[in-house]
């Protein structure tokens, strides 16, 4: 039996002005949140894009044009809320397990990932809680058939993480480890404050 590809998906905005992280940009100036969009995706996307365990994906937003992704294959995330640029990255894809997380999460490691695709041996999905109610990764096994869990998720509240798992309700579901992603002002001051 031949082993289906893992997919590794960052969701990102393209770092520019203007673009995203307008919660951030509002606590701390455009140009700081800028450089932390910038930085972040770079960090992920150099420490999970060279690891061989898997094939990494950015979907991107805007949608055209995608000449800024210089790692991994870029696909658009098209129009309409969260989860619905979710379904479509996600059917989009080959067949194969999936884990997806944003590029605001700049402390995920190639371990949390790898313990996610381990999850999803034993599990049909895993999530990274986020200590506002949301979560930071999703991975699903992904078969035939099955309906993905976006469906009526009340998105950017605290209500997402609970949302999602009662749509994941008789699934076997994995947790990972809490991390926090930075939305606004105070998120990236306590993670500067946590950096080595």
């Amino acid at each position: 039996m031949v082993a289906r590809a893992r997919h590794l998906v960052i969701f990102a905005r393209r770092p520019q002005v203007g673009v995203g992280k307008r919660r951030l940009a509002a606590d701390v100036g455009d140009v700081e949140a800028l450089r932390f969009a910038r930085g972040a995706l770079h960090r992920l996307t150099q420490t999970l894009g060279r690891d061989p365990r898997w094939r990494l994906w950015l979907a991107a937003t805007p949608d055209r044009p995608l000449d800024w992704v210089r790692t991994g294959i870029a696909v658009p995330q098209g129009s309409g809320n969260l989860g619905q640029r979710l379904t479509r990255v996600i059917q989009a894809l080959p067949p194969g397990p999936v884990v997806i997380l944003g590029s605001d999460t700049p402390t995920v490691t190639r371990a949390d990932v790898a313990a996610a695709f381990r999850a999803l041996g034993s599990h049909q999905a895993v999530l990274g809680p986020a200590p506002d109610g949301g979560y930071w990764l999703i991975g699903l096994r992904r078969g035939l058939g099955e309906r993905l869990p976006f469906e009526g998720v009340r998105w950017s509240t605290a209500h997402a993480l609970v949302d999602t798992l009662a749509n994941l309700e008789g699934c076997r579901v994995a947790m990972l480890r809490e991390q926090e992603d930075i939305d606004d002002g105070p998120a990236l001051r306590r993670w500067r404050a946590r950096r080595p």
